[in-house]
């Protein structure tokens, strides 16, 4: 697999395939989950939506930057657009490094970065009240 997989579409999230390598002690994987809950109300989901080509280049810039600053070998990047329901992922990310800090600090990086730099928006769609 090249270093870097990165895909912003309307796919279910799911992890790939895991092909543990022997030069990479370690493999991290994180999935952001979408909650019942935004702020103190309750959600039916979210609906994301974003500038695809702007937001897959911004994130080849993350994983590019957190790559030389942690060693990373290899970043998976999967986000999900249009609407996601609760209890669904909406981001999947995967590192692997030599070693177990480089790979938890390379993918804290890269979600902290794709929040603030990468033009992905979020609405949450919230229930509707139930009559009784």
């Amino acid at each position: 697999m090249e270093f870097c997989d990165i895909r912003v579409n309307d796919d279910p999230i799911s992890a790939p395939e895991l092909n543990f390598s022997r030069a990479e002690g370690a493999v991290v994987d994180f999935f952001g989950v979408v909650r019942a809950l935004e702020g103190s109300r309750l959600i039916e989901g979210i609906e994301y939506e974003a500038f695809q080509p702007m937001a897959e280049r911004q994130l080849l810039i993350i994983a590019e930057e957190a790559k030389s600053g942690h060693g990373l070998r290899q970043v998976v990047i999967h986000h999900r657009i249009g609407f996601v329901p609760v209890g669904d992922a909406s981001l999947f990310v995967r590192v692997t490094a030599r070693h177990r800090r480089a790979a938890f600090e390379g993918s804290s990086q890269i979600i902290e970065q794709l929040k603030i730099a990468v033009p992905i928006w979020k609405h949450p769609v919230y229930a509707q009240a139930q009559m009784a």
